[in-house]
């Protein structure tokens, strides 16, 4: 047993989890505001589509790197440690921001960001999972619903502040209340063992269990489910800031959906299952995408926000708790692979998307046009206006290629809803019945 870990018996269940909400809350805050902020760093310092999403890729790429390190360390070093170090590194990624002054300072500082929010995720999934070991998947709903949540009270902060004239560095540094709050809190509480720890599991039948089809289908799935969640919320600013004056307001709408849903999800996952949690999921977030995509400013853009929360909501916890279920062997080090999974591929996609979104704009711009002098163009002119509209019309036509992957999910996850009833049905049968079948 680590130093720094105690028997489940001497520790405060409630206080870790409120402090592990406060951790998942600065994450998540950083995506709210940082989604109110990338458009206007765009105008500030005249950052192009790639620039923009390359500085947004850098807190996702960055992400899994922490929690799969995170994942590999935390047995050793024991979670108090590794949640000191994601303490240490949002300090840092805050700071740098709130001084930030161009592109590379913002891709830096978002860049200690990303490597706080993967330490956290690698430290407090297993921390719940271990606090809760008989209710792991509606736990693990209830601690993600501070993403979802944070997402709405950093949005609310670049809409409310914004209102009043504060600056976006203000903004920012909000974030410091709940980071020191729930640094206070880790530095005085005693950690439990991990799960796998408990379980006697070896890190030598942990690392086989990685090799599991059924976790190695459940990575491939939770490339799909991230990039549907994250990179629309993420973007949203970006994709409809022209379609609608409230495109951060359809943030706000998406994810106030996601933090009721998570709230409410254990009846819904005790009744449906994990598997049949993620295929309906799939579909609703598939209609809810289709409207985003093309309601134009109507008030279909709205009904679209709130089908699309409500199909992602249960996605990323869902995922993570379907692991911790029935793949408890992979241990801390699983739960950290399958969230990295998903941060990575949102990173990649990003990046991707960044340049497919220039070349849209510019294809919709007059022949020849140079994307930089769009760019500086001043307000109000014919270069402006072009360039605007240019951007009203490549925003909803990132969504509809992004489309295609919840479709995908749908398939996959009709796959795994049946071989969920197949292994269920086969693991009731009594010793006699299998004997028979066999």
């Amino acid at each position: 047993m680590n130093a720094n870990e105690t028997p489940m018996q001497s520790i405060d269940r409630s206080k870790l989890f409120v402090a592990s909400c406060l951790a998942l809350l600065v994450t998540s805050l950083s995506f709210g505001i940082r989604a109110g902020l990338l458009n206007r760093w765009g105008a500030e310092f005249q950052l192009t589509g790639v620039e923009i999403g390359s500085i947004a890729a850098s807190a996702f790429w960055s992400f899994p790197i922490a929690i799969i390190i995170g994942g590999m360390l935390v047995d050793a070093f024991g979670m108090k440690r590794i949640l000191v170090l994601a303490f240490v590194a949002h300090l840092l990624g805050i700071v740098l921001t709130i001084f930030a002054d161009g592109y590379w300072s913002l891709f830096i500082s978002t860049l200690f960001i990303g490597i706080a929010n993967g330490t956290v995720e690698a430290a407090c999934n297993p921390l719940v999972a271990s606090l809760y070991p008989d209710n792991k998947t509606t736990k693990l709903n209830h601690f993600h619903l501070w993403f979802p949540a944070g997402i709405v009270i950093g949005s609310l902060i670049v809409f409310s502040f914004d209102g009043i004239g504060l600056g976006w560095q203000i903004q920012m540094a909000m974030m410091l209340i709940p980071t020191l709050l729930y640094g206070y809190l880790f530095s005085k509480l005693k950690m439990p063992v991990t799960e796998r720890v408990a379980l006697g599991v070896s890190s030598r039948d942990m690392y086989f269990s990685l090799l599991n089809p059924l976790f190695l289908f459940m990575i491939i799935c939770m490339f799909g489910t991230a990039i549907t969640e994250l990179f629309v919320n993420q973007w949203v600013d970006v994709l409809l800031k022209n379609v609608t004056e409230n495109a951060i307001l359809i943030l706000m709408l998406t994810t106030g959906v996601m933090v009721v849903g998570r709230a409410f999800a254990g009846p819904i996952v005790h009744r449906m299952a994990p598997s049949g949690v993620l295929l309906i999921s799939s579909i609703v977030a598939t209609i809810g995408l289709y409207l985003l995509a093309n309601s134009g400013a109507g008030i279909m853009l709205y009904v679209g926000a709130l089908i699309f929360g409500l199909g992602v909501c249960y996605f990323w916890p869902t995922m993570i708790g379907f692991v911790a279920e029935y793949l408890p062997k992979t241990g801390a080090l699983g739960l950290s692979v399958i969230g990295g999974a998903g941060m990575f591929a949102v990173s990649i996609y990003m990046i991707f998307m960044g340049g497919f979104y220039d070349s849209l704009v510019i294809s919709k711009l007059p022949a020849g046009a140079d994307l930089g002098d769009y760019l500086s163009a001043s307000s109000g002119t014919k270069m402006a206006y072009d360039f605007e509209a240019a951007k009203t019309q490549a925003g909803p036509e990132i969504l509809n290629a992004t489309l295609i992957i919840p479709i995908i999910l749908i398939i996959a996850f009709t796959g795994l809803f049946f071989y969920m009833r197949t292994r269920q049905k086969r693991a009731m049968k009594t010793p006699q019945e299998k004997m028979a079948t066999s």
